[in-house]
């Protein structure tokens, strides 16, 4: 077996220099590009639904958050303010600088919440249709 000259292992010649040796290829056949298209079309439809739904799971969490925070705000102004069970704080009573929290807490799928009465637990009106309930 004969070796090549030194020129052709380190690609210095002028045929070495225009890829024109037998087997030497530049870039991607037609079919591979479109392998690699189906691949990540592929991966892309796998991904987007996992996507979509952690992304409902973590809007629903933050709106239960919220929904805590204002549960326990309303606990501490009622037995601050001596309040019945029965009695209904409003955002003033809860919410602004110098009340238990700075600002009022929004819900990030756009529900708004409600406070009820101080033994009920706060809602959001998306909790029937999208599961934004303590």
């Amino acid at each position: 077996m004969t070796t090549a000259p030194a020129r052709h292992r380190h690609g210095m010649c002028s045929a070495c220099l225009r890829g024109m040796h037998k087997g030497s290829t530049s870039g991607l056949s037609l079919v591979e590009f479109m392998f690699v298209i189906a691949v990540v079309a592929t991966l892309t439809a796998i991904s987007f639904p996992n996507i979509i739904k952690a992304r409902s799971s973590a809007t629903k969490n933050a709106c239960i958050g919220n929904m805590r925070q204002i549960e326990a705000s309303k606990r501490i102004w009622a037995l601050e303010k001596d309040k019945a069970g029965t009695d209904v704080p409003v955002d003033s009573d809860l919410f602004g600088a110098t009340s238990f929290v700075r600002d009022k807490p929004v819900c990030p799928a756009g529900g708004t919440y409600t406070l009820n009465a101080v033994t009920a637990k706060p809602t959001c009106s998306l909790g029937t249709s999208q599961g934004h309930t303590l």
